[in-house]
């Protein structure tokens, strides 16, 4: 653990789920900056696949409606369970030795960090409505809603849906 991270989780379990923690502020700070669009275009198009990507399947369960009902931590704790399992998912369908298997190792090791901050999180922290999806996320049962997305789209819908979360809790 990197100095000043122990000092964050102490401040995490203060916050609980009201607003961005430093941690995750910063975590989702160098997850956007892995994302910009040149390194989304760079490793996730490739020539080896043909400049169309592989093809993966995301589960991606209907995301709550913002009409003040759920939290925008809430909403953060979902979208962070959405997009790494996105990651891993891609991880998947990628050979160790594809010109993308180190970037995804990065962008998986970013979600670990940040899954290290909301682990502290209990299912009851979050509104009833986010835990069973995260629930759905992760369940088996998921694989028969997938449908086929483009790595690239992923990681671009990852991207916007972490600026609309975190720009304005975490200034950006």
């Amino acid at each position: 653990m990197q100095p000043g991270y122990a000092a964050v989780l102490c401040v995490l379990a203060v916050l609980g789920l009201e607003a961005a923690a430093p941690g995750e502020c910063e975590l989702s700070r160098l997850l956007q900056d892995k994302l910009q669009y040149e390194m989304r275009l760079q490793y996730m198009v490739t020539p080896t696949s043909g400049g169309r990507g592989t093809w993966v399947s995301p589960g991606s369960p209907s995301l709550p409606q913002r009409n003040g009902t759920v939290s925008e931590a809430a909403l953060r704790y979902l979208w962070f369970h959405v997009s790494s399992q996105a990651v891993l998912r891609i991880r998947e369908v990628l050979p160790e030795k594809h010109p993308s298997w180190k970037y995804t190792q990065e962008l998986g090791q970013l979600f670990d960090a940040l899954g290290k901050e909301y682990s502290k999180y209990r299912q009851t922290d979050v509104e009833a409505v986010v835990a069973d999806l995260v629930k759905l996320v992760h369940s088996a049962g998921a694989e028969s809603r997938r449908k086929a997305v483009r790595p690239k789209a992923l990681l671009d819908n990852c991207l916007k849906v972490m600026r609309m979360l975190y720009g304005a809790p975490c200034e950006w």
